[in-house]
């Protein structure tokens, strides 16, 4: 059912019927280091570039997400996945093996919550039994693309976020489980004209505060009815933020809101500075740590918002602003 400007609720909500989540090693390191389902202390993951590397993250989080479940590759109908690298790079080479029909997704950081979201219809709409929604990010292939190589060793601002090293992955079913896709919110592209591609939490964070808004209109809620309000990539400095810029709209979403990129590191031992970023900070943290409190009841309902920076070296260099993007998915206890 379309549910007011930007939103579905669905009459027949698709389950999470399992999950999986791989890391590396700084992630292991972290406070959700436990929760990881397969960590890879190599960073190049036996293989010769950091973009093959990417790649073998995807396909040991498909691999392992079927295991999970039971399922062979034969039973899944779609694969909805993407990754930062130019022309999904990693998506293509990682799960090309599968031969498993695939929609190859780009919504930069956002794309876990996008993957969800078209996966959710494809099973609500009756379209597929199961579908494989995933994404992934690694640190230095994304520092070779978005920054500066490793090699160059240049000095990080203290507003730079570090990207996630890891790929998570959701089978979404017609099988009941323990937590179900109720509904989503698709984000617009929010551009708050800000040009610092070092500084991802103050360029998302408008399209952050955009999404959950707009969720809060079209499903007539308030912040409390959420248990958690998740996003994904935002930081320390996009969390003040998006607090601020709710609070002009009347929402106080202090008490609920956690983000993944603050999560998934200690910012203290681990000198990542604004916290985590990348596709793979909302995806492997989705997998593994918020999943496992769904599932076991210690939150009934929350709000899920991966957000994203759309921009490109291109874009970067020929002076354009960082635009915003943020999906949200409700998740639900069950």
């Amino acid at each position: 059912m379309i549910t007011g400007k930007q939103s579905i609720q669905f009459a027949q909500a698709p389950y999470i019927l399992e999950t999986a989540s791989i890391a590396g090693k700084k992630e292991a390191e972290g406070p959700l280091g436990k929760q990881f389902d397969i960590v890879e202390t190599d960073p190049m993951l036996g293989k010769n570039t950091w973009e093959e590397a990417e790649s073998e993250l995807q396909r040991l989080a498909a691999t392992e997400v079927l295991r999970k479940s039971n399922l062979k590759a034969s039973d899944i109908r779609y694969v909805l996945a993407g990754d930062l690298l130019e022309q999904m790079t990693a998506t293509s080479f990682g799960l090309m093996n599968l031969s498993i029909p695939l929609f190859g997704l780009y919504g930069a950081c956002s794309t876990m919550g996008e993957s969800i979201g078209l996966g959710s219809i494809i099973v609500a709409g009756g379209f597929a039994e199961h579908v494989i929604a995933l994404a992934s990010s690694h640190y230095a292939g994304a520092e070779k693309q978005f920054r500066y190589p490793l090699d160059y060793g240049n000095q990080r601002p203290l507003a730079a976020s570090w990207t996630v090293t890891g790929c998570g992955a959701v089978i979404l079913s017609t099988k009941r489980s323990h937590v179900r896709v109720k509904g989503i919110t698709t984000g617009k592209i929010v551009d708050f004209g800000l040009k610092d591609s070092m500084n991802m939490g103050a360029c998302m964070a408008p399209a952050a505060c955009d999404t959950i808004y707009q969720n809060f209109m079209d499903f007539n809620c308030l912040p409390d009815e959420y248990d958690k309000i998740i996003t994904g990539d935002l930081g320390y400095i996009g969390h003040d933020i998006l607090i601020d810029l709710l609070k002009e709209k009347g929402f106080d979403i202090s008490s609920q809101h956690m983000d993944c990129g603050i999560e998934i590191y200690n910012k203290e031992t681990q000198d990542t500075h604004n916290g985590g970023s990348g596709c793979g900070c909302a995806a492997v943290t989705l997998c593994s740590y918020i999943i496992k409190q769904l599932e076991k009841g210690a939150w009934k309902k929350i709000l899920f918002i991966p957000t994203g920076a759309l921009l490109s070296k291109t874009s970067f260099n020929e002076g354009r602003t960082v635009p915003g993007i943020a999906h949200a998915v409700i998740l639900e206890h069950c």
